[in-house]
């Protein structure tokens, strides 16, 4: 979509570097702008919202940021409703926020235009970067350089109904070959076996178990021939087995709700997934596992999002001081221990014993080895195309191969222009 690619053009790049260069007069990382002298300073955090709970957390976090900076107060603004076109406003005319979020997925973009601080000068040894999970810092990283330090991600995880497991006297599939023939036996009695988001974002791992690239050069490259072979298991699993289908199949809104409803008995999901059932479905039985090998390596995906720093703010010290704060062990402590979202330190992790959770382990496994749902700045275009015309060959409307090609050809159409 051309609207995804927002910052392409010369004239908006253009405004943003101009913007940047004015901001940075002010903001040096020398300069003395609260974060460590007596005067009181202002910064401006922006985030999208959520749940009662977790804002909860997010202000205890701050609360406790204050009390150990307490010349640098946090004005915490929500963004409710299209956070990146908001944020893209307020970039370009020069109103953008100290610190913000920044998904992985539209990280590589913003890098690309200059608007983040590089973050790697204001780091001490005692930040302790080799804590952070790999993948998941690499994820705003470009060039060696760090734009970003990731506050929390979900990997996914295989969730299995135990008493329809047990009643089907099969165990849970460490492989793809075993998941496929586990879900034919517990497809029966108005349950199918396996709950399927048919999405680039869930499918990418998939995608390339074959040796295939789903991007390449920067293009989409989904139509290529080791790429359908590692999908078409996928879509000959509802249309020949007849033992996977999406949520919509079945009549629920989304892999958890199917799942909470004992419409299906496995079904991939992320953390996300676990208030959810203990909340509205608590008297489904039920665990988790990493996901099954496919192409005999272990693969998931996973999704992140960091703080960020604008490099126009003039108070850039105190900025990073937050920042540390909050991806330190002590804020991501706070901000992650209802487990509402996983940590990315893998101290902490272990601190609060999600390594070794019930639900939450395979999860925090897969943080190791997952590939992050980011690559490259034309993956929304990518994406696009890819889900408008997969969801057809899963439904069994036309071939896999033809629809993958013809998405790929208009993904890059549309990416050449």
């Amino acid at each position: 979509m051309r609207t995804k690619k927002w910052l392409a053009t010369l004239g908006v790049t253009t405004m943003l570097v101009g913007g940047i260069l004015s901001g940075c007069a002010g903001g040096s990382k020398g300069s003395s702008d609260g974060g460590s002298s007596g005067d009181s300073v202002e910064i401006t955090l922006a985030g999208w919202g959520g749940n009662p709970s977790e804002t909860r957390l997010l202000k205890e976090a701050l609360d406790a940021f204050e009390e150990k900076h307490p010349n640098i107060s946090v004005k915490h603004e929500v963004i409710s409703d299209q956070y990146m076109d908001v944020m893209k406003t307020r970039l370009i005319g020069g109103e953008a926020p100290d610190v913000f979020y920044l998904d992985a997925f539209e990280a590589p973009a913003l890098i690309e235009t200059g608007v983040l601080e590089p973050l790697d000068d204001y780091v001490t040894d005692e930040f302790d970067v080799d804590d952070f999970e790999t993948p998941l810092l690499e994820a705003f990283q470009k060039d060696g350089v760090t734009y970003g330090f990731p506050k929390d991600y979900s990997t996914l995880a295989l969730f299995y109904n135990k008493k329809l497991f047990e009643e089907a006297g099969v165990e849970v599939p460490s492989t793809w070959d075993e998941l496929r023939e586990v879900s034919k036996v517990l497809t029966k009695d108005g349950v199918v076996g396996l709950g399927v988001a048919p999405e680039l974002a869930r499918m990418y791992y998939i995608a390339e178990a074959t040796g295939g690239e789903v991007v390449k050069n920067g293009k989409a490259n989904f139509g290529d021939a080791k790429v359908i072979e590692a999908l078409q298991p996928i879509v000959d699993q509802r249309n020949i087995d007849k033992s996977a289908a999406q949520a919509s199949d079945v009549g629920a809104n989304w892999g958890g709700e199917m799942f909470g409803q004992e419409k299906a008995a496995m079904v991939i999901e992320g953390n996300w997934a676990i208030p959810f059932l203990e909340d509205t479905f608590p008297n489904v039985e039920y665990g988790t596992a990493e996901l099954p090998t496919v192409n005999g390596d272990k693969a998931t995906m996973a999704y992140t999002v960091s703080y960020v720093m604008n490099a126009a703010s003039d108070k850039k010290e105190a900025s990073w001081k937050l920042i540390e704060f909050l991806t330190g062990n002590e804020g991501m402590e706070i901000w992650t221990s209802k487990g509402f979202a996983l940590p990315t330190r893998k101290s902490v992790a272990e601190k609060l014993g999600f390594d070794k959770d019930e639900y939450r382990a395979p999860l925090v496994s897969g943080a190791s080895y997952a590939t992050v749902w980011s690559n490259g700045v034309n993956l929304p275009t990518i994406m696009n195309n890819f889900n408008n015309q997969f969801v057809s060959a899963f439904l069994g409307q036309r071939p896999l191969d033809e629809a993958l090609k013809e998405a790929e050809a208009q993904a890059n159409r549309e990416i050449g222009e």
